[in-house]
């Protein structure tokens, strides 16, 4: 699904990828975004922030709060940090800058349904590793649930999938590249800030539980969870 209110960036995004071979449905607003959603399944969702009514934030909001992990791909105009950290905080998976390259666009959809596809086939393959644990933490893989003690952490796809990876990766130093590589499908480049954010909603998250310093930043290499 492909919403956006300018109708010819929507109708000629759909165009592109429907000549990639992807079906597309396009709507001009949020509203009309959640009554489809809720009334269909897809793949991904394509949102513009800036819609009339109900914009692009508020639909992921809504729909990561229904417990809907559909992946999500931001389209914004603002070029702002604080904004593109403001569709990662609602939900989204990842997000554009317009004006954009139509090869980039069509990447980071790719990435995300390669991630999806994985995440849906891993609950058969996780329940034989079982659960991960790390001092106080667990992490469950099959069910996409992780606690500190007693205490669920209420985790989006994206900080899951990160912490199963750290935590599988306990006591070694992944990389930038590789972490991307590994939860994105690409590696964004070297000015990205996507992974620092993500690091940083999954420290606060584990803090708000109780938990010590778990995840530990290698300056200049990247990423580590170690015991307390």
């Amino acid at each position: 699904m492909v919403a956006d209110d300018d109708r010819a960036i929507r109708e000629s995004l759909a165009r592109a990828l429907e000549l990639e071979g992807y079906e597309v449905v396009g709507v001009p607003d949020g509203v009309e975004s959640l009554t489809l959603v809720r009334r269909e399944t897809f793949d991904a969702l394509v949102l513009d922030v800036m819609m009339p009514g109900v914009d692009g934030l508020a639909v992921c909001r809504v729909l990561r709060g229904d417990g809907d992990r559909t992946p999500v791909l931001m389209l914004t105009a603002r070029q702002e940090t604080a904004d593109r950290v403001a569709g990662l905080d609602a939900g989204a998976d990842d997000y554009l800058a317009k004006p954009f390259e139509l090869d980039e666009l069509l990447a980071r959809l790719r990435a995300l349904l390669r991630r999806s596809a994985f995440t849906a086939e891993a609950p058969e393959a996780s329940a034989e590793r079982g659960v991960l644990r790390i001092a106080s933490l667990a992490v469950d893989p099959s069910a996409r649930r992780a606690w500190w003690g007693e205490a669920e952490l209420t985790l989006s796809k994206t900080e899951f999938d990160l912490l199963e990876l750290l935590t599988r990766n306990e006591g070694i130093v992944l990389d930038h590249t590789t972490v991307y590589e590994r939860i994105w499908g690409y590696d964004f480049g070297a000015d990205s800030k996507n992974l620092a954010v993500y690091i940083g909603y999954l420290r606060r998250k584990l803090t708000a539980a109780g938990a010590p310093a778990l995840i530990h930043t290698v300056r200049g290499v990247g990423y580590t969870v170690r015991r307390p």
